[in-house]
């Protein structure tokens, strides 16, 4: 398993957990802040079985160019 760390702007997050979850994949949105000049962006994380990962890549590909994507290995995940 995996956790995507997505940081991209507000401006792209819409689209990019619209397609996440139409495409079936969990996602959390926090709001965060960070950079230079202390913009606002948005962070999500993304839990998925490793199969999972390329496709969401690919969807942030076309929902956020430019975003920064953290991947990290992921022991358990667990939605109740």
């Amino acid at each position: 398993m995996k956790l995507a760390i997505v940081v991209l702007s507000n401006a792209q997050a819409d689209g990019a957990v619209e397609a996440l979850l139409k495409a079936g994949h969990r996602v959390t949105r926090l709001a965060s802040t960070g950079g230079l000049l202390r913009q606002g962006n948005t962070t999500l994380l993304v839990g998925a079985e490793d199969r999972d990962m390329e496709e969401i890549l690919e969807t942030l590909r076309r929902q956020a160019p430019g975003a920064l994507v953290a991947i990290l290995p992921l022991e358990r995940y667990e939605h109740f």
